[in-house]
Order: C-alpha cells, then structure tokens, then sequence
C-alpha cells in the first residue's frame, strides 16, 4: 500500500489545491490519512478508484 502526498494527489488527479480543498468538504473525496501532526497523505489506490469513477462518469454523460 503507497500513501500519496498533496502534491502526488494533485497532479495525479489534474485538480488545483481549491477544487481538492472542496470535494474533500463535499465529502465527494476519498479522505487522508494523518501520518504526524502536520502531515497527511492519501492511500493510492483509494485515490486510483477516484480518478477511475470520474472516467467512467464522464464517458455515460
């Protein structure tokens, strides 16, 4: 299991740090994991299946 850091998630997902900021208060991303008190990161494939429900969104539409 990779965990990825914000930037990592950023541009994996092509999304700037506002719209990342939103759907994680939209409860529309899948959450972090706090690693120490200052840091957090994403499991990888958590993130994978995130960017892989869009595709497949955006295709039906």
């Amino acid at each position: 299991m990779k965990l990825l850091r914000r930037n990592e998630v950023l541009d994996r997902c092509a999304i700037s740090s506002t719209t990342l900021h939103r759907l994680i208060e939209a409860g529309q991303f899948p959450p972090a994991v706090t690693i120490t008190s200052r840091r957090v990161a994403w499991v990888e494939h958590e993130v994978e299946n995130w960017i892989a429900c869009r595709i497949n969104q955006a295709r039906r539409e």
